[in-house]
């Protein structure tokens, strides 16, 4: 079977996935791809793999290299030139008047293309700007609305555990999040306790979500009347990461009990 690898285009672009080809290519590395009619770089984020074990819903494009060293030089002077883009954009909204916030720009790596990532609280009749930005930057403008979530990623940051966010380090792609997964792990319904600094829910009740689902498995349920070796009981709470519920006995007695 042909082998594909996962990656990430550019710093904030969206995972793809490409043939890998005939490269040697591992997690981490850089690579040159053909996207969107120019050149874009991307890294590599998830090891080869066959498509027999992943879903695609369109053809795939071939990895067109490997990065050289001289390709990484490009992309760090991308990541400046898009530094230096982003005050002439500002400048530019403020001129043409527009009510949305610029979060972040993007060069693709031959440079025909500059993406530029803003939040906004409705629809935004940008025509004009990218008109003005055309003439100023020589190049293809691609202006994308994103959502709180994806300005969080694009900023980084500190959760609420201490660590750098989730969004910002490891996570491929947003999952859905659902405040049934905070009910299912009997965390308290705090919103401020529960959200984090995007103020969605957080995306790391998704990922734990499904360890909470496989040790709950074979445990009972807080109220449910057990039998133990000392007697009838109810259980009146559960850990799940023990595997343990401590139960409360018909003399009034409390003992813990774990299950392997």
């Amino acid at each position: 079977m042909d082998k594909i690898v996962q990656v990430r285009l550019r710093q904030f672009g969206q995972s793809a996935y490409f043939y890998v080809g005939d490269l040697n290519v591992k997690e981490g590395d850089y690579v040159i791809v053909e996207q969107d009619r120019s050149l874009d770089y991307a890294e590599v984020i998830a090891i080869p793999q066959t498509l027999t074990n992943i879903q695609v819903k369109e053809p795939l494009k071939k990895i067109v290299r490997l990065a050289t060293s001289q390709d990484i030089k490009q992309i760090d002077d991308n990541r400046l030139k898009a530094k230096e883009a982003i005050a002439t954009c500002e400048k530019k909204i403020q001129e043409h008047k527009l009510d949305m916030k610029l979060v972040e720009v993007e060069y693709s790596f031959d440079r025909s293309k500059v993406i530029f990532y803003f939040t906004a609280e409705g629809r935004i009749d940008f025509r004009e700007l990218v008109k003005d930005l055309a003439k100023t930057f020589k190049a293809r403008i691609e202006l994308r609305q994103i959502g709180v979530r994806d300005e969080a990623r694009f900023l980084g940051g500190f959760g609420p555990c201490g660590r750098p966010l989730c969004c910002a380090t490891f996570l491929k792609d947003f999952e859905p999040v659902t405040i049934k997964m905070a009910k299912e792990e009997a965390l308290p319904l705090n919103p401020a306790k529960l959200s984090g600094l995007c103020g969605r829910l957080m995306c790391c009740l998704a990922f734990e979500h499904q360890t909470y689902v496989a040790l709950s498995k074979g445990l009972p349920r807080e109220g449910e009347h057990v039998h133990t070796p000392e007697g009838r009981g109810t259980v009146i709470s559960v850990n799940v990461l023990k595997r343990s519920c401590t139960v409360q006995l018909e003399d009034g007695k409390q003992i813990e009990l774990s299950y392997k």
